[in-house]
């Protein structure tokens, strides 16, 4: 690595004593990332995001399966039981906020492996719990790391990602939370099915989320710095340059600008900036009730299908669970990353939340569809569909897309974060609600959330095809090639104007139309 970023430092150099008049129309290191075809550096930013979210996925939803064996083994009653599902959650809202902030400070790398070896310590921690207390201390740690690789894996992909395939490829990382929900389950019927003791099998389902966050630290040491963040914040657009020469094993070797200035954006502009207020709202909001609806249901599962089938076993409702995971999530996730940046990101979400509050209202209106097993599944099922190809996967990438370079780990752990606070409210409020309005009422207020979530993703732009230079609807953040109204290529900009903002039209997918040039990003209050 240390001879590749030679390599790429002496590339930077020679372009560094070219003319003045060679440089102006270079392109700079996000233009360059924008328009690079998909690759092999590509793929392999997707596997060390991906090993991480895989690790989130499954620490988070394999709980459901341990919860049903230690609230019979300790004999903890329905509160104890949705601490033990919902401590990490709310860990994770704590930890996204926080490492969200920090990797726009510190940097995305370094955050990186903290955020790993946290989720290291917890899954260990959880799996030797001598009991309640301990598992839950535990696993809160487990999720303050769970919660802080939310931003950062979703951000770096992103930042590594061109315009035209950027959906798809912060869709693939997230897209290994099919792998998360698939295993657990495969593992905890493994176990059982092998005769392994309760008391010893959630203990192993608890360790084994350890080994592939072991892996995450050692991928990640091999991947640099995101280079938009090393340009854009930090200024060293050599430095950038080098990294990029190097990580791409070459595919990336095309002069860049050399004009970087370090920029600063502080966080209290989401508040002051109505199109970033609309952002957080519109990107923290829909999270927050999707969220809601998804984690209670799903961690809630075990207890909702006894409701369906009083006399199922835990064998049998571990199989149903898995089956549905297998038929509808799997290709949900599937069709989302293959689609979405030709559909658009902003109108997936729109259609998901609008088949997820239809599919919800029926189950909650005909009584039918919550007393057999056969018919409850078909449509139940059909929701993990419509909630993988669409909110559950444009959420998480959509806050990694509309921020600036400079907010864009603290805007998408605002939302991220409050996204697992909806989570932790679901998994304490869909039990009480079960309780006290019955299954059908429960699904009725899902329905009802996902509504909300459809309407709250109307305050969103549509990113899908846009440089993320070119996404953010305030001063431009653009290069020096751009501002003079000539692409890199050569070729026309007619999307850059005199206003110094952008056209900005939520439903518009590709090039924005005429805005004006930038402004300078430092006079910022």
């Amino acid at each position: 690595m240390s001879e590749r970023l030679g390599a790429g430092a002496a590339v930077v150099g020679r372009v560094a004593a070219g003319s003045a008049a060679r440089d102006a129309h270079a392109p700079s290191v996000g233009e360059l990332l924008d328009e690079t075809p998909t690759g092999a550096f590509h793929r392999r930013a997707v596997v060390v995001s991906g090993v991480g979210f895989f690790t989130d996925a499954y620490d988070l939803f394999v709980i459901s399966i341990v919860a049903t064996i230690v609230t019979a083994q300790w004999h903890l009653g329905r509160s104890e039981t949705s601490w033990v599902n919902g401590s990490a959650i709310l860990a994770a809202f704590v930890g996204a906020m926080v490492f969200g902030r920090l990797a726009d400070v510190l940097g995305r790398k370094r955050v990186y492996a903290i955020v790993a070896m946290l989720m290291i310590v917890g899954a260990i921690s959880s799996a030797c719990a001598p009991g309640f207390w301990w598992l839950v201390g535990s696993r809160a740690v487990l999720g303050l790391g769970i919660g802080g690789d939310y931003p950062v894996s979703a951000v770096l992909m992103s930042e590594y990602s061109n315009r035209h395939d950027r959906g798809r490829l912060v869709g693939l990382v997230f897209s290994m939370q099919a792998l998360g929900l698939v295993v657990g389950p495969i593992v905890a019927i493994a176990l059982l099915a092998s005769g392994v003791g309760h008391g010893l099998a959630w203990r192993i389902l608890l360790a084994a989320g350890a080994l592939p966050a072991a892996a995450v630290v050692y991928l990640r040491t091999r991947m640099p710095e995101s280079p938009r963040f090393t340009a854009q914040v930090r200024g060293d657009t050599a430095r950038a340059a080098a990294d990029l020469v190097a990580f791409s094993a070459g595919a990336i070797a095309v002069p860049t600008a050399a004009t970087a200035t370090h920029r600063s954006l502080r966080p209290r502009r989401l508040l002051l900036d109505r199109h970033l207020l609309a952002i957080v709202v519109g990107t923290a909001g829909s999270w927050f009730v999707f969220d809601y609806a998804y984690y209670g249901n799903t961690l809630s599962l075990p207890a909702i299908l006894a409701e369906v089938d009083p006399h199922a076993t835990l064998l049998a409702k571990l199989a149903w669970t898995l089956g549905m995971f297998l038929v509808f999530a799997v290709p949900g996730y599937a069709f989302a990353v293959w689609r979405m940046d030709r559909i658009g990101h902003r109108r997936l979400q729109l259609a998901g939340f609008a088949i997820l509050a239809a599919a919800f209202a029926a189950l909650g209106a005909f009584h039918g569809l919550t007393t057999a097993v056969g018919p409850f599944l078909a449509v139940f099922g059909l929701t993990y569909f419509f909630v993988e190809f669409g909110p559950n996967t444009t959420t998480f990438v959509l806050p990694s897309e509309l921020f600036p370079t400079e907010l864009r780990a603290t805007g998408h752990g605002i939302a991220s974060g409050l996204g697992k606070l909806g989570a932790f409210v679901g998994v304490f409020l869909v039990p009480q609600l079960e309780t006290h309005i019955g299954l059908r009422g429960m699904l009725l207020v899902a329905g009802g959330a996902a509504g909300v979530g459809l309407l709250l993703t109307l305050l969103l732009p549509e990113p899908a095809g846009l440089g993320l230079d070119e996404v953010y609807p305030g001063p431009p953040l653009v290069s020096a090639a751009r501002r003079r109204g000539r692409a890199p290529g050569g070729h026309d900009v007619e999307h850059l104007g005199a206003s110094g903002r952008s056209n900005w039209r939520p439903d518009a997918v590709g090039a924005p139309e005429a805005v004006g040039a930038p402004t300078e990003v430092g006079a910022l209050p």
